[in-house]
Protein backbone atom coordinates (compact mmCIF):
# COMPACT_ATOMS: atom_id res chain seq x y z
CA UNK A 1 0.00 0.00 0.00
CA UNK A 2 1.47 3.38 -0.94
CA UNK A 3 1.81 6.33 1.65
CA UNK A 4 0.21 9.49 1.45
CA UNK A 5 2.12 11.67 -0.58
CA UNK A 6 4.44 14.61 0.98
CA UNK A 7 3.50 17.41 0.38
CA UNK A 8 6.16 20.45 0.39
CA UNK A 9 5.18 23.53 2.01
CA UNK A 10 5.87 25.63 -0.73
CA UNK A 11 3.46 23.83 -2.72
CA UNK A 12 0.33 25.65 -1.79
CA UNK A 13 1.49 29.35 -2.78
CA UNK A 14 2.72 28.22 -6.10
CA UNK A 15 -0.09 26.83 -7.26
CA UNK A 16 -2.11 29.83 -5.94
CA UNK A 17 0.13 32.32 -8.26
CA UNK A 18 -0.33 29.89 -10.99
CA UNK A 19 -3.92 29.98 -10.67
CA UNK A 20 -4.10 34.17 -10.06
CA UNK A 21 -1.77 34.39 -13.01
CA UNK A 22 -4.85 33.28 -15.02
CA UNK A 23 -3.34 29.18 -15.48
CA UNK A 24 -5.57 26.40 -14.89
CA UNK A 25 -4.06 23.84 -12.60
CA UNK A 26 -4.36 20.22 -11.61
CA UNK A 27 -2.68 18.40 -8.85
CA UNK A 28 -1.24 15.19 -9.36
CA UNK A 29 0.72 15.19 -5.76
CA UNK A 30 -1.87 11.53 -5.00
CA UNK A 31 -0.85 9.75 -8.34
CA UNK A 32 2.97 8.82 -7.04
CA UNK A 33 5.66 6.18 -9.04
CA UNK A 34 7.59 9.83 -9.69
CA UNK A 35 4.63 11.66 -11.48
CA UNK A 36 5.10 15.16 -10.97
CA UNK A 37 2.88 17.41 -8.23
CA UNK A 38 1.06 19.43 -10.66
CA UNK A 39 -0.48 20.09 -14.46
CA UNK A 40 -0.62 23.93 -15.79
CA UNK A 41 -2.06 24.71 -18.17
CA UNK A 42 -0.84 28.50 -19.91
CA UNK A 43 -2.05 30.59 -22.61
CA UNK A 44 0.39 32.60 -23.80
CA UNK A 45 0.26 34.91 -27.42
CA UNK A 46 2.68 31.44 -28.52
CA UNK A 47 -0.39 29.20 -27.94
CA UNK A 48 -1.29 27.12 -25.13
CA UNK A 49 1.04 24.89 -23.38
CA UNK A 50 0.36 22.26 -20.75
CA UNK A 51 3.59 22.04 -18.25
CA UNK A 52 3.97 19.16 -15.35
CA UNK A 53 5.50 20.55 -12.76
CA UNK A 54 7.62 18.81 -9.41
CA UNK A 55 7.66 21.21 -6.91
CA UNK A 56 10.50 21.17 -4.47
CA UNK A 57 11.79 23.18 -1.41
CA UNK A 58 15.07 24.75 -1.76
CA UNK A 59 16.76 21.87 -1.18
CA UNK A 60 14.98 18.94 -1.92
CA UNK A 61 16.41 16.21 -4.19
CA UNK A 62 14.21 14.46 -6.97
CA UNK A 63 13.95 10.74 -5.64
CA UNK A 64 15.07 8.11 -8.02
CA UNK A 65 11.42 7.67 -9.17
CA UNK A 66 11.01 11.13 -9.74
CA UNK A 67 14.90 11.24 -11.98
CA UNK A 68 13.18 8.37 -13.85
CA UNK A 69 9.95 10.05 -14.83
CA UNK A 70 11.56 13.41 -16.19
CA UNK A 71 14.09 11.31 -18.07
CA UNK A 72 11.37 9.00 -19.84
CA UNK A 73 8.85 11.66 -19.96
CA UNK A 74 8.21 13.02 -23.62
CA UNK A 75 6.33 16.08 -22.83
CA UNK A 76 7.65 19.38 -20.82
CA UNK A 77 8.27 18.71 -17.17
CA UNK A 78 10.04 20.89 -14.56
CA UNK A 79 11.21 21.37 -10.90
CA UNK A 80 10.17 24.55 -9.53
CA UNK A 81 10.78 25.95 -5.80
CA UNK A 82 9.15 29.15 -5.78
CA UNK A 83 6.98 31.47 -7.33
CA UNK A 84 9.27 33.50 -9.55
CA UNK A 85 10.60 30.21 -10.64
CA UNK A 86 7.15 29.65 -11.90
CA UNK A 87 7.13 33.26 -13.06
CA UNK A 88 10.53 32.38 -15.20
CA UNK A 89 8.92 29.08 -16.81
CA UNK A 90 5.80 30.56 -17.80
CA UNK A 91 7.60 33.40 -19.45
CA UNK A 92 9.72 30.76 -21.64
Amino acid sequence: MRRAAKVDQNQHPILQAAEQMGCTVVSLAQVGKGCPDALIGHASPRGRVNILIEIKADKGTLTPEQVRFHREWRGQVAVVRCVNDLLALLRR
